[in-house]
C-alpha cells in the first residue's frame, strides 16, 4: 500500500486486535490527522514517529463504561490511574451522580459529596450541563470523556427535601434539565436508587424523568436499587424502565452482594439473557470481589470486613478496618461511620465464582467504577483493565483475548453510542493500546492501590502517544464525546 503523504506515527511489527473479536492478524497501523488512515504491511514507509510493536499486541484504547471521573478529568488531567492501564475514553456521570447541572446552592449529599466536596460554586460543578461540557472542551485532558447526567443531582438541584417522592412539578423540571443535557450531547441518564438521595425515588417517578430519552438513542444506566437479596426484582424495574421509555438499559455493575447470595448469579444471568431477546440491555462489572461506595451510616449496611478509603474528618485512619476503629473508639461500627463522613470504603462483601462467571458472561462490559478520591483508594482506579487481560483472560482462561479487547473495546463502543471509536479500522479515531500479552498485568493491591500496570507499552490519545514504557509524556488530547442528535 501507498500513500501520498508520511504518517504522522507508524506502528510496525504488532499484532492487531481488533476489537470486533475476530482472530488477530500481523498488520502495520498508520496514523494521520488523528485517524486511523492505513492497515497493513506498511514497512518502508515514511513516518514522523515509528514505533516498533513487535511481539505485542495492537488493539483499540480501552473504554471505561463505568467511572466517577467527573470532576477528576478536570482537577487531574493526566488521568494517570487510566491512561496507566491503556483507558482512552471514560464513560463519566454513573450511579446517578454527575456534576452537572448544580446550583450555588444546591445540597451536595453522598455519593455526590465524593465527587463534589467543596460546595458548587467552588469550581467543582456547573448550573447546566452544557457548562460542564464546555468547561471539558476548554480544558482537555488526557482521556476522551463521555458524560451522561445523574438523576440523583437532578434531584439534588430541583427538590428540596430528597427523602420523598418527586412532585409533578419537580418532575417536569427535572425533565427540562434532562432536555438540557440531552441537548448539549450528554449520552444518557444514570440512577442511583439503592442510595440514600434517590431511594425515594419511585418507578414511576423515573420514568417520567427520563421521558426525554424516548427516540434520542440515549441510554438509561443504573445502579439498580438493590444488588443483594432483591436482585431479581431491582432487574425486573431496570427492564419495565426500559421498555416503558424504550431506550436501552446498563445494569451498571452487576454484582450479587452478602453471603446469602453468593451463587446468586446463575439464577440472575439467565433472566437478562431472557430480557436481552426482548428488549435492548447491556451491563457492565469489575474484575474485584470487593465493591467501594460511600461508606454507609445504616448498621445493616455495614456487616463483613469494610476498609476505609477516604474520610474527611479522619484521613489518618485511611487503610483502616472500620470494625477496628470502632472498638478502638468504643462505639458501633454505624456511630464510628458517622464520625468519619465524608467517606468512602471498600467492602468485602461478592463470591469470586460469581464475579467470574459474570464477567465471562458474553456480552459483559468491562468498567472500572473506581472512585479516585482518598490515599487508598480501590485498586480497581488504577488496575480494572490489565487484570481482565493478564489474570481472567491469560492466567484463568476465562475467554479469549480477543473476546476481552472485545469486551472493553468495540462492546463498549456499541451500547453507548460512540462512533468511530472502539474498532481499530481505517477512518476511525486513533485510540491506540500496545501492550504485551505475555506480561501485562495489574499490580495495584488494596495495600498498594496506585502502582501503574506491567506489560502497557504505549497508549495513543486521539493520535497523540501519551503513556509510554510506564512514563506519562504529558499529552492532553482527549475530546468530549457527545451523542450523535437523532
Amino acid at each position: 500500500m501507498s500513500v501520498a503523504e508520511d504518517f504522522d506515527l507508524l506502528i510496525v511489527g504488532g499484532t492487531v486486535i481488533d476489537g470486533t473479536r475476530r482472530p488477530r492478524y500481523e498488520a502495520d497501523v498508520g496514523i494521520r490527522g488523528g485517524r486511523i488512515v492505513a492497515i497493513g504491511n506498511l514497512r518502508g514507509q515514511a513516518a514522523k514517529t515509528t514505533l516498533d510493536a513487535s511481539g505485542k499486541i495492537v488493539s483499540p484504547g480501552f473504554i471505561d463504561s463505568h467511572t466517577h471521573d467527573d470532576a477528576a478529568v478536570l482537577r487531574l488531567p493526566s488521568m494517570d490511574s487510566k491512561v496507566s492501564q491503556g483507558v482512552t475514553t471514560v464513560v463519566t456521570g454513573n450511579c446517578g451522580v454527575s456534576i452537572a447541572p448544580l446550583r450555588a446552592d444546591s445540597p451536595v449529599p453522598a455519593p455526590l459529596n465524593l465527587l463534589v466536596p467543596e460546595k458548587p460554586q467552588d469550581g467543582t460543578s456547573f448550573q447546566t450541563f452544557s457548562d460542564y461540557v464546555e468547561a471539558l472542551r476548554a480544558a482537555p485532558c488526557a482521556v476522551n470523556v463521555a458524560p451522561m447526567v445523574g438523576h440523583t443531582t437532578l434531584r439534588a438541584r430541583t427538590m428540596a427535601d430528597l427523602s420523598r417522592t418527586a412532585t409533578s412539578a419537580e418532575i417536569s423540571d427535572m425533565r427540562e434539565l434532562l432536555t438540557e443535557a440531552l441537548n448539549a450531547g450528554a449520552l444518557g441518564i444514570s440512577t442511583g436508587t439503592a442510595y440514600p438521595p434517590a431511594a425515594a425515588a419511585t418507578t414511576e417517578e423515573v420514568i417520567e424523568v427520563c421521558r426525554p430519552l424516548t427516540g434520542t438513542g440515549a441510554v438509561y444506566a443504573t445502579h439498580m436499587r438493590n444488588e443483594a437479596d432483591s436482585s431479581i426484582e431491582s432487574l425486573e424495574e431496570t427492564f419495565a424502565i426500559g421498555k416503558a421509555l424504550d431506550v436501552k438499559v446498563v445494569v451498571s455493575h452487576h454484582k450479587l452482594m452478602r453471603e446469602q447470595n453468593f451463587g446468586k448469579s446463575t439464577i440472575t444471568l439467565p433472566f437478562i439473557r431472557a430480557a436481552m431477546k426482548c428488549q435492548c440491555v447491556a451491563l457492565d462489572c469489575y474484575p474485584y470481589n470487593a465493591s467501594s461506595t460511600m461508606l454507609h451510616l445504616a448498621e445493616d449496611r455495614l456487616t463483613g470486613k469494610i476498609r476505609i478509603a477516604s474520610s474527611g474528618t479522619h484521613p489518618e485512619l485511611v487503610g483502616r478496618e472500620l470494625g477496628d476503629i470502632a472498638e478502638e473508639w468504643g462505639v458501633s461500627r454505624s456511630e464510628a461511620s458517622k464520625r468519619l463522613q465524608p467517606a468512602s470504603a471498600i467492602y468485602f462483601s461478592m463470591d469470586e465464582h460469581d464475579v467470574q462467571r459474570i464477567l465471562a458472561f458474553d456480552e459483559t462490559m468491562i468498567g472500572s467504577d473506581g472512585l479516585p478520591t482518598g490515599e487508598n483508594p480501590h485498586p480497581r482506579l488504577w488496575g480494572t483493565f490489565p487484570r481482565v487481560l493478564g489474570h481472567y483472560s491469560r492466567t484463568l482462561g476465562l475467554f479469549s483475548l480477543e473476546t476481552a479487547v472485545w469486551k472493553m473495546t468495540g462492546l463498549t463502543a456499541q451500547n453507548f453510542g460512540i462512533e468511530q471509536r472502539g474498532i481499530l479500522e481505517v477512518g476511525n479515531h486513533a485510540d491506540v493500546v500496545v501492550f504485551d500479552p505475555n506480561t501485562v498485568l495489574d499490580r495495584a493491591t488494596y495495600d498498594n492501590p496506585k502502582e501503574p500496570a506491567d506489560g502497557i507499552d504505549y497508549v495513543i490519545v486521539n493520535g497523540t502517544v501519551t503513556w509510554q514504557q510506564r512514563a506519562h509524556l504529558g499529552a492532553r488530547n482527549g475530546t468530549v464525546i457527545t451523542r450523535t442528535k437523532r
